[in-house]
């Protein structure tokens, strides 16, 4: 018996036992919010999501527009439908907000990361972190004789798995940049 379809006084399923329409499966969403660029409109913004509970993966902020004074804040957030909704909902009811966009259902989008990453070694560790840095296209931009800088920039999943190959070559140090994204096409 499904939990909607319940026959008036039926008493084998309680109330509490309905299901939620939208549904309590975990999405992540990447929104783009254009704001006034002007003192504590950040604080709004993150002070929305932390006065509610909800988790920021992501967030890269820079002004965009110099003569309207306006920046773009790029956020990566993970929610139930719902939660995503009432986060959007949120945001664009705050004053300084002039658009909010959900760049995962509003169609396809770029996004990328930089990331610095610091790895140790010397030997056989250090000629393969070479080889897999060219494989992931990374550039070295710095080094010594123990150790390698290599910059990457690409999807946050081909960040994660350079990391995670590093990991064992003596991986020391990250320095991520977070998600910066826009949407493709007109």
């Amino acid at each position: 018996m499904n939990a909607l379809s319940l026959k008036k006084g039926a008493s084998s399923h309680s109330a509490y036992d309905l299901k939620n329409p939208l549904g309590d499966r975990q999405e992540t969403h990447t929104l783009a919010v254009l704001v006034d660029n002007e003192a504590g409109v950040l604080a709004r913004v993150i002070g929305l999501f932390s006065g509610r509970g909800y988790n920021i993966e992501s967030l890269t902020v820079a002004e965009t527009d110099h003569e309207g004074h306006r920046s773009r804040i790029t956020i990566v957030t993970t929610g139930t439908p719902a939660v995503i909704e009432q986060i959007k909902a949120q945001l664009g009811r705050l004053v300084p907000v002039h658009d909010v966009h959900d760049l995962t259902v509003e169609g396809p989008a770029v996004q990328r990361e930089l990331a610095l990453v610091k790895v140790a070694g010397t030997g056989e560790k250090r000629v393969e972190a070479m080889r897999l840095a060219d494989v992931f296209r990374a550039r070295v931009v710095d080094t010594t004789l123990e150790s390698f800088v290599f910059e990457i920039t690409g999807t946050p999943e081909k960040v994660d798995a350079l990391i995670g190959l590093m990991r064992p070559l003596g991986l020391v140090d990250v320095a991520r940049t977070g998600v910066a994204a826009i949407a493709r096409g007109a």
